[in-house]
């Protein structure tokens, strides 16, 4: 009997193929950040992930047209690779390394935290979503019998909240405070009420408009941790909009102009893409870990 490769549980990639990976988004990276470049590292990047680090290489391109004077080289030391089996594509795995040149060690050393994905057999892959953390914070992933990361998948019913539940809820929350399944933090109700003390400034008000990412290549990536839970990647976008009172214009920032369409003359309302890193238990409340964002556009009118 022929199982069709499409159908076939196999491992999402070799070792060998993932370090390979990410060495390619390394140095893909460090050209594009030397040069401020966004096409030098366009075919390392997707998702999340690549939209913030796509609209920040165009700004920088215009407000500093000979390249990074800052620039230094990112090395990443002793990678570790989470990798789950799936039956056909997209296809992902997780890499974890230590930036070099940090004074941390052991448990307090930082490292990165990236998903990377691949869409089909004759596409490469790409790094989707990225947060830092302690080695001490980072979780302890489930294996399988043959030392294999174990996916959560979307609609788990295992969790307290399904991984392809949590764009669109957290999208919500920060919209309505509801619903009631995030635990309290910087990204979650001091977020929130961060925004409620900018809504109302002198001679402006501030509004925030949250969505759902969560198809294609933002769709949300989940690994099954030892303790029952899940650690999961995912994506919302939201548009933030000032408007002046009569005789004032909202002052526009540097970085923001070459993303700009239009004029702000009393309204302006920058899109931001943001990437969430979330712990998701088998039962109560879900922790979002980290927060990664950028602005990707905006409008003046």
């Amino acid at each position: 009997m022929t199982v069709h490769g499409e159908l076939a549980v196999v491992p999402s990639v070799k070792r060998s193929e993932a370090s390979q990976a990410l060495t390619g988004f390394v140095d893909a990276y460090n050209a594009a950040d030397k040069a401020y470049d966004p096409a030098l590292d366009k075919g390392r990047v997707a998702g999340a992930l690549g939209a913030i680090n796509q609209a920040g290489l165009r700004s920088n391109s215009v407000t500093s047209p000979g390249g990074n004077p800052q620039h230094r080289d990112l090395v990443l030391q002793d990678p570790h690779f989470s990798i789950p089996k799936k039956a056909g594509w997209p296809r992902w795995f997780v890499a974890d390394a230590a930036p070099a040149g940090q004074q941390r060690t052991g448990a307090d050393q930082v490292r990165w935290i990236m998903a990377f994905v691949r869409e089909s057999p004759d596409s490469g892959w790409k790094a989707a979503y990225l947060t830092s953390m302690t080695a001490a914070a980072i979780p302890r992933f489930a294996t399988d019998a043959d030392g294999y990361a174990v996916p959560a998948g979307g609609k788990a019913g295992t969790l307290a909240v399904p991984p392809a539940r949590l764009s669109a809820d957290y999208a919500e929350y920060l919209r309505t405070g509801s619903p009631d399944e995030f635990a309290p933090g910087p990204h979650t109700d001091q977020w929130r009420a961060q925004r409620a003390k900018s809504a109302k400034q002198t001679a402006s008000t501030m509004q925030y408009i949250d969505q759902p990412l969560k198809n294609g290549e933002f769709t949300p990536l989940a690994l099954a941790t030892k303790d029952g839970g899940a650690f999961v990647f995912f994506a919302t976008r939201y548009y933030q909009r000032q408007t002046t009172a009569a005789g004032y214009s909202p002052q526009v920032p540097k970085d923001v102009v070459p993303l700009m369409q239009g004029t702000a003359h009393t309204k302006f309302t920058k899109e931001w893409v943001s990437s969430q890193a979330a712990e998701v238990p088998a039962s109560g409340k879900v922790s979002i870990v980290s927060r990664l964002e950028g602005v990707t556009g905006a409008t003046g009118s």
